[in-house]
């Protein structure tokens, strides 16, 4: 909800108002407050913009996401109209100020728009109930770190949790899922690293977490990146807590979840340092498949009818079939393009949204597919990193996880494991959890939000007695 401008009081504070709106409409600078309200969460935006020799500059805060002073890369106000742009997250702002000195406008990041208010006054913070998250102090040390991934020419900033007894301690990395995540992998309202991170530390077991690249305190374009520069970013923190006094060397493992259990595996077959590997929710099947099954479970779970989870999956084929096909990314978006042009033609009573025409839905859905992530995600088939895998892997996933479904991935990944020869494995469905693993009714994403758990204890007690069984 919107923070409400106070309500003018008095003749004499009315006509000041009025006499003082012309200057008041045209200054920019200072600070602008509004929140995005995704699904049932509220996300807080602040711009702070400061006038220059040449213009305007910027920076956002996102302090629900942890996320402050990232440099904007555009800010005009010309007339009434303010446009900020953020081009490394993909993110641009246009609104027009109104006769109250607010700013009505659309948020948009990665071809999704959602309505945003700018005013002076403050959002105040809407508190979950998230039970499971520490309180500090913590009965542990905490330090703020930066290391560097030579290979991308990067800096990354994380927090790194020890036990506080004297000695070297087993560590993990932990690697988010896909989108830009911050530290704590922070998500409707939920902060699964840092929990996660807090409960290891209480075990005996070090924790490093840090910002994805060109998101929050580290630096990078995220934009650009695929899994296979993030495992670049992975190993880079493994490599990092070799060199800690407090760290053991030959205790270092990854925890990585969902798209992060795909890394986890890249980053082991290339440092046969790495001594142990956890999988939560990490992919078995091709990243196309994985789309597939993710639109018809989560479509059936959210009610669609059964018809037009049909006429989806057909026209994903399609689009996944090219992409597999092509090799070559100069021709492909022109051939997308076709292929999409052809479906708004073929299928007349698809919705498009209000205000926008069939070629600007068009230009979206190829925005969101032609990139290279999404390229490189639909084409990666995690079974050949999987079978060179040679040290200790714990698969776990979800009976009711929709996004990565545990049935139809957890035997490819220990039939890979097995070809490979590996012999110190387990791969384990856990019942009643989705793809957070909290604890459920459906799986389906929208409870995610409203589930005040945020990791279930029958998986945080798998891990760390695995972990400290496997480092013994």
């Amino acid at each position: 909800m919107f923070l409400k401008r106070e309500n003018l009081k008095g003749l004499l504070l009315l006509f000041l108002c009025i006499i003082m709106q012309p200057l008041s409409a045209q200054e920019i600078t200072g600070d602008w407050n509004g929140a995005l309200q995704v699904q049932k969460m509220q996300i807080r935006i602040i711009f702070h913009i400061s006038k220059t020799e040449t213009g305007y500059a910027g920076t956002m805060d996102s302090p629900d996401q942890g996320a402050k002073g990232i440099a904007l890369s555009n800010v005009t106000f010309s007339g009434k109209q303010l446009t900020l742009q953020l081009l490394p997250l993909k993110i641009e702002y246009t609104g027009t100020m109104d006769s109250l000195g607010n700013i009505n406008g659309n948020f948009a990041q990665g071809g999704q728009s959602l309505p945003l208010v700018l005013s002076r006054a403050t959002v105040e913070k809407v508190v979950m109930k998230r039970p499971q998250e520490p309180v500090k102090p913590y009965p542990y040390i905490s330090e703020e770190v930066v290391f560097e991934n030579p290979k991308a020419n990067i800096t990354l900033a994380g927090t790194l949790t020890l036990p506080s007894a004297k000695g070297k301690f087993p560590t993990v990395v932990l690697v988010s899922g896909s989108g830009p995540q911050n530290r704590d992998e922070e998500l409707m309202g939920h902060k699964p690293f840092l929990v996660l991170a807090d409960y290891l530390t209480r075990n005996g077991i070090a924790v490093l977490r840090y910002d994805d690249r060109g998101t929050f305190a580290s630096k990078g374009d995220f934009s650009k990146a695929t899994s296979f520069d993030f495992a670049t970013d992975a190993q880079a923190a493994v490599n990092f807590l070799k060199t800690h006094k407090n760290i053991d060397p030959g205790k270092i493992g990854i925890i990585g979840h969902s798209e992060g259990g795909l890394i986890a595996p890249l980053v082991a077959d290339s440092d046969k340092n790495v001594s142990f590997i956890v999988l939560l929710a990490g992919p078995g099947l091709q990243g196309s498949e994985i789309l597939m099954l993710q639109q018809q479970l989560i479509g059936r779970a959210s009610g669609m009818e059964e018809k037009k989870i049909q006429q989806t999956a057909k026209i994903n084929k399609a689009i996944f079939d090219l992409i597999n096909r092509s090799d070559a990314n100069a021709a492909l978006e022109n051939d997308l393009k076709n292929l999409l042009m052809k479906t708004m033609e073929d299928n007349p009573e698809m919705e498009i949204p209000k205000g926008m025409t069939a070629n600007q839905l068009v230009e979206q859905q190829l925005t969101q597919i032609n990139t290279p992530w999404v390229l490189n995600f639909i084409r990666y088939n995690p079974a050949p990193a999987l079978q060179k895998v040679k040290c200790p892997v714990l698969a776990l996933i979800g009976e009711k996880d929709l996004q990565v479904p545990a049935k139809e991935n957890l035997p490819v990944i220990e039939a890979a494991l097995k070809k490979g020869g590996n012999k110190n494995f387990m791969v384990k469905e856990l019942p009643g959890l989705n793809h957070l693993f909290q604890e459920c009714k459906t799986g389906a994403p929208a409870e995610y939000i409203d589930i005040e758990q945020t990791i279930s204890p029958v998986a945080l007690e798998t891990m760390a007695n695995w972990i400290k069984q496997t480092v013994k």
